[in-house]
């Protein structure tokens, strides 16, 4: 293999020999290079008063669905927020794709429901109207609607299940449609990444199982299936589709991971700081507080 370098073997020699062989390895690790991931997070910091999160690191692989368990006050919704660009860091960077995108430009790359959102919408807006909205990450619809975005607004429409509420206001139509209505808001701009914020919070129990196998339905779609993070307290709401889980607790991440490897009762007692019991009878998540 270096027979070139068999008479001479100097120190120039050396020297290429192993120049030659570290470029052989450089070319193979580019071989096996791991992909860009949709949103990678770094050294992510907030304080206010206090640190709420404290040098957070994820990443978030395409082909990935998360579901982002915390206690009240773990720091999940500034997390979402700092994320999505609705929330300053004071320390960290948020990189979506190969870009290291302006904080101002996040939500556009981001999507969000969120009750925060939700209660911003004027009653009188039509579900049509909400859904345009979401063209340029804006809080009630205003201005001249081009055709291409109508059209948008369609798909998006259909792709959520609400066609038939296009004209209803948004004042009148019920919780879990107006979860449904949200997805498609944040679907006009074709994210890299959709976040769900505690969705089922104030959805009663059927409602609830509707909307949760509306989101496994849309994470399951063989073609343009959005990259999720389903952040939730309970359990019970991990859906089938989901692949991955990240606990929070008191601002760092406990654990995160594949779901299977990741989801254990240890994991679960530091994040939630209880003395819980993760079972999963019928193939269904469920935590006993011991």
């Amino acid at each position: 293999m270096f027979e070139p370098f068999a008479v001479d073997l100097d120190n120039n020699g050396l020297k290429l020999q192993v120049r030659v062989m570290a470029e052989k390895k450089s070319k193979k690790k580019k071989k096996n290079k791991e992909p860009k991931p949709v949103v990678e997070i770094k050294g992510l910091t907030v304080r206010y008063d206090k640190v709420v999160l404290k040098k957070v690191d994820w990443k978030i692989q395409r082909g990935e669905q998360w579901v982002l368990l915390g206690s009240n006050g773990s720091g999940k919704t500034t997390l979402l927020m700092s994320m999505a660009g609705y929330v300053t860091p004071t320390k960290g960077d948020v990189i979506v794709g190969e870009e290291d995108v302006a904080w101002s430009d996040l939500r556009k790359r981001i999507g969000v429901i969120s009750a925060s959102i939700a209660q911003k919408i004027d009653p009188s807006e039509t579900v049509f109207e909400v859904v345009l909205s979401g063209k340029n990450a804006m809080i009630n619809h205003w201005g001249k609607i081009p055709r291409e975005d109508r059209k948008a607004a369609k798909r998006a429409l259909k792709k959520v299940e609400v066609e038939h509420l296009r004209n209803r206001p948004w004042g009148v139509i019920s919780q879990g449609e107006r979860q449904r209505t949200l997805v498609g808001r944040a679907l006009m701009c074709k994210p890299k990444l959709l976040i769900l914020d505690e969705p089922c919070a104030g959805l009663d129990p059927v409602a609830r199982g509707d909307f949760l196998d509306f989101v496994d339905r849309l994470a399951s779609r063989k073609k343009g299936a959005p990259t999720l993070v389903f952040v939730t307290h309970h359990v019970e709401e991990i859906i089938p589709s989901i692949t991955h889980v990240a606990l929070l607790g008191d601002g760092q991440f406990v654990d995160k991971g594949p779901l299977d490897e990741t989801l254990k009762t240890g994991n679960l007692r530091k994040t939630f700081g209880e003395n819980v019991s993760l079972r999963k009878p019928g193939g269904k998540y469920r935590l006993k507080v011991d």
